[in-house]
C-alpha cells in the first residue's frame, strides 16, 4: 500500500523495543506503515503521498490520558478562565478583571481547578477583597483543589446565600462576625458543596457545548494527547448526558479518541443503575474514536474517600461492603471491566478485600482499575497485581503536595503514589491527570512531576528511588495507559499496525533541562494519520476551527493552558518591556512589571527578589 503520509527527518522515539529509534515514519490508511530510516522509509513514497519534513524535531506517541474528565470537562470549557500555568497573581487577577468586564449577565465568570498558589510568584492565594475588586458586579466562581472556593459578592446575591442558608452536609459556608456569608466555601471533608454551588451557574445551549468540547480537545491536541480514558462523573448520566459527544462522533468532529466509563448516579440507585446499562450498552461497543470502557470510577457513593489533604482522611461508611459486593459480582459476572476511586491505603484495603470474595466466587475475567492510590501500602499494590488488576495514577500531588506535608510529614509524602514499586511489582500502571475540576489536562505537567518529583510550587516530595527516568515516564503515558482501554495491540507506540497517532514536539523531550519539561507543546498533532494540530512551521497543515462561542468565553482572548509559546494568546504582561533591557528573568521573562507592580517587596528594582527564584530586579 502506498503511504499517504511520510514524516521525515525526524527523531522519532517509538517505544517499540525491537525498533526504538527512527528518522521517518510512514501512514497508510490510518496506520504506521512502517518507522525506520530515511533510506528505508522514503522509497515506498507514491505520486500521491504527502511528504513532510520535521526539521530534526522528537517525535513521541500521542498521548492517552487514563483517567479524566472531557466528557463533562467539554461542556464547559467555553466558560471557563483558566489560571493554569499563569506565574503570578498579579496577571491571574489582571485576567480575571478583564474577563468579568466583557462577561454579559446573567452569566459568571468561573476559574475551575488546574492551578495552586504556589504556582504564582506571590506564593499565596488571592483574597475575597481581591476578587471583589477585580469582579465587582459579575458572579465569580473559583474552585481551589478539593477543598475550597471563592465567591464574590455578586455571586453570593445571584445564589440567594444569606445568614439563613444552611451548611450543606459535609461542607461549610464561611460566615463573618454576625454571620453573613463571606464568600469562602469549604469543603469538610466532602466538595459536594464546591460543586453543587458550581452546578447552579448557568449552561451553554447545545450548539455552543458542540463548540465548547471541539475547542477542549483541541487544546488537548495542542498538548500532545491524542486518547483519553473518560471516568465519568456526578451528573454524568448514560445516555442522555453523552449526547455531545455522540453528535460529535456522528459527524467526524472528534479530534481525541475517547473511551468512556460509566459513573453511578444517584446514592442507592447504584446497582440499578449498573442493571439498566448492563442490558443497553456492553464494554467495547463504538469503535476506535468513540468506545464504552466499562463501570465506575464511582461504583457506591459509600465507597467516596474524598482526596481533601486540608482535611483529615474519611472513614468510609460501614455499609461499604455491603453496597459495593453485589454490584461487583454483578460486574464480574458480566466481565465488565470497572474501576474504582481510591485514595487512601485505608480504603484500597476495604476494595480488594470486596474484590477477593467475589474473585473467590466468581473469578474475574477483564481488568478492573484502582485510581490514583497515592497512600498505597506494598502489601495492597500486590493484592491488586494478584487479582490482574492495574493502577491508575494522576499528578494530583503536584498541585496538593504542600498540603499532604503539613498533615502527615515529608516522610509519608516521599511516596504518594509509589509508583517505582508499582512497576517492580509488574501491576499495569497508566499515567493520567484527573482532570479538570482539581488538577490541570496539560500532560507535561503530569510528566515534569513523574521526572523531578516536585509540585507546581517546586517543592521536591519524592527520593530518586521513587523518581522515573524520561522514557519511563513518557511510557506510562503512552503504551501503559492503553492496557486501560484494553487497546495495549494499537495504541502506545509507533509500530507497523499501530494508529497513526503521534506528536511532533515544540522541544525535545528527551534533552532539555527538567523544568522545560513543563513547558512542552506540540507543533503538529496526527490522529489516525490525519493531522489536528498544527502550529509554527506547521500552522498551514492544521484544519480549520470556528471561533469559541459564545463570542465572549475567555478562550478567544486568552487561550487553555498559559504557555510560553509564542502562538499563545497575549497576556497583558507578556509586553516587551519598556526599556528593552538584556536581561530576561526566568520566571517572568522580559516582563519585569509583574514583579515591580506586585504588592511585595520589590518596589526597589535593584531590592533582591532571589527568594521567589525571580530575578526582575536586575533589569531596568
Amino acid at each position: 500500500m502506498t503511504p499517504d503520509l511520510i514524516l521525515t527527518n525526524g527523531r522519532v522515539t517509538t517505544l517499540d523495543p525491537t525498533n526504538p529509534e527512527a528518522q521517518a515514519v510512514a501512514i497508510a490508511g490510518g496506520r504506521i506503515q512502517a518507522a525506520g530510516s530515511e533510506r528505508d522509509v522514503m522509497p515506498l513514497a507514491g505520486s500521491e503521498t504527502r511528504v513532510v519534513d520535521l526539521g530534526g524535531r522528537r517525535v513521541i506517541p500521542g498521548l492517552n490520558d487514563s483517567h479524566t474528565h472531557l466528557i463533562r470537562g467539554g461542556l464547559y470549557y467555553n466558560m471557563e478562565l483558566r489560571w493554569e500555568g499563569v506565574p503570578s497573581l498579579a496577571d491571574a487577577l489582571r485576567m480575571l478583571k478583564e474577563q468579568a468586564d466583557r462577561t454579559p449577565a446573567p452569566q459568571w465568570v468561573r476559574v475551575v481547578g488546574g492551578w495552586s498558589e504556589f504556582q504564582f510568584a506571590e506564593r499565596r492565594m488571592p483574597t475575597l477583597e481581591e476578587i471583589n475588586a477585580a469582579a465587582p458586579d459579575t458572579p465569580v466562581f473559583i474552585l481551589h483543589l478539593y477543598g475550597r472556593a471563592l465567591l464574590n459578592r455578586a455571586a453570593i446575591t445571584v445564589l440567594g446565600f444569606d445568614r439563613d442558608t444552611p451548611n450543606p452536609p459535609g461542607g461549610e459556608i464561611e460566615r463573618d462576625a454576625v454571620g453573613n456569608p463571606t464568600g469562602l466555601l469549604i469543603a469538610r471533608p466532602s466538595a459536594l458543596i464546591l460543586y453543587s454551588t458550581l452546578a447552579k451557574g448557568p449552561k451553554l445551549p447545545m450548539d455552543q457545548q458542540l463548540n465548547s468540547t471541539r475547542h477542549f480537545m483541541r487544546e488537548l491536541n495542542r498538548l500532545g494527547i491524542t486518547s483519553v480514558i473518560d471516568a465519568g462523573g456526578g451528573g454524568q448520566n448514560y445516555p442522555e448526558d453523552y449526547e455531545v459527544i455522540q453528535r460529535l462522533h456522528a459527524d467526524g468532529q472528534m479530534t481525541v479518541r475517547v473511551a468512556y466509563n460509566l459513573f453511578a448516579q444517584k446514592a442507592g440507585s447504584e446497582l440499578t443503575d449498573y442493571e439498566r446499562w448492563i442490558a443497553i450498552t456492553e464494554p467495547g461497543a463504538g469503535d476506535g474514536m468513540l468506545r464504552m470502557n466499562g463501570a465506575g470510577e464511582n461504583l457506591t457513593w459509600s465507597a467516596a474517600d474524598f482526596e481533601n489533604f486540608l482535611e483529615p482522611r474519611p472513614e468510609l461508611a460501614p455499609v461499604m461492603e455491603r453496597e459495593l459486593e453485589p454490584i461487583v459480582e454483578m460486574l464480574a459476572a458480566n466481565r465488565w471491566p470497572f474501576r474504582i476511586h481510591a485514595t487512601y491505603d485505608e480504603s484500597i484495603d476495604r476494595f480488594l478485600g470486596v474484590f477477593e470474595r467475589v474473585n473467590g466466587r466468581q473469578p474475574f475475567q477483564t481488568r478492573f482499575i484502582i485510581d490514583h492510590a497515592e497512600t498505597i501500602s506494598p502489601r495492597n499494590i500486590e493484592r491488586i497485581a494478584a487479582l490482574g488488576g492495574g493502577i491508575a495514577i494522576q499528578h494530583r500531588m503536584a498541585f496538593q503536595g504542600e498540603y499532604f506535608i503539613d498533615r502527615y510529614g515529608a516522610e509519608a509524602a516521599e511516596a504518594t503514589p509509589p509508583v517505582a514499586r508499582m512497576l517492580e511489582t509488574g501491576v499495569p500502571v497508566g499515567a493520567g491527570t484527573d482532570a479538570t475540576r482539581v488538577a490541570s489536562y496539560n500532560p507535561w505537567v503530569s510528566l515534569y512531576w513523574l521526572v523531578t518529583g516536585k509540585t507546581l510550587g517546586g517543592r521536591r516530595l519524592y527520593p530518586q528511588a521513587n523518581r522515573l527516568d524520561r522514557r519511563e515516564a513518557l511510557r506510562l503515558w503512552t503504551e501503559g495507559s492503553a492496557w486501560f482501554s484494553g487497546e495495549s495491540d494499537v495504541k502506545g507506540t509507533l509500530k507497523p499496525g499501530a494508529y497513526a497517532d503521534l506528536v511532533v514536539l515544540s522541544a525535545d523531550y528527551l534533552s532539555v533541562p527538567e523544568e522545560e519539561i513543563r513547558d512542552i507543546t506540540s507543533v503538529l498533532t496526527v490522529l489516525g494519520g490525519e493531522v489536528v494540530h498544527g502550529s509554527g512551521d506547521f500552522r498551514t497543515l492544521a484544519p480549520n476551527l470556528p471561533p469559541a462561542s459564545p463570542d465572549w468565553s475567555p478562550v478567544n482572548r486568552f487561550g487553555g493552558h498559559w504557555s510560553k509559546a509564542p502562538e499563545r494568546p497575549t497576556l497583558r504582561t507578556d509586553r516587551t518591556c519598556h526599556d528593552a533591557c538584556a536581561t530576561g528573568c526566568g520566571l517572568h521573562g522580559h516582563a519585569h512589571q509583574i514583579a515591580w507592580t506586585t504588592p511585595l517587596p520589590v518596589d526597589d528594582r535593584r531590592a533582591f527578589w532571589g527568594a521567589l527564584g525571580c530575578s526582575c530586579f536586575f533589569a531596568g
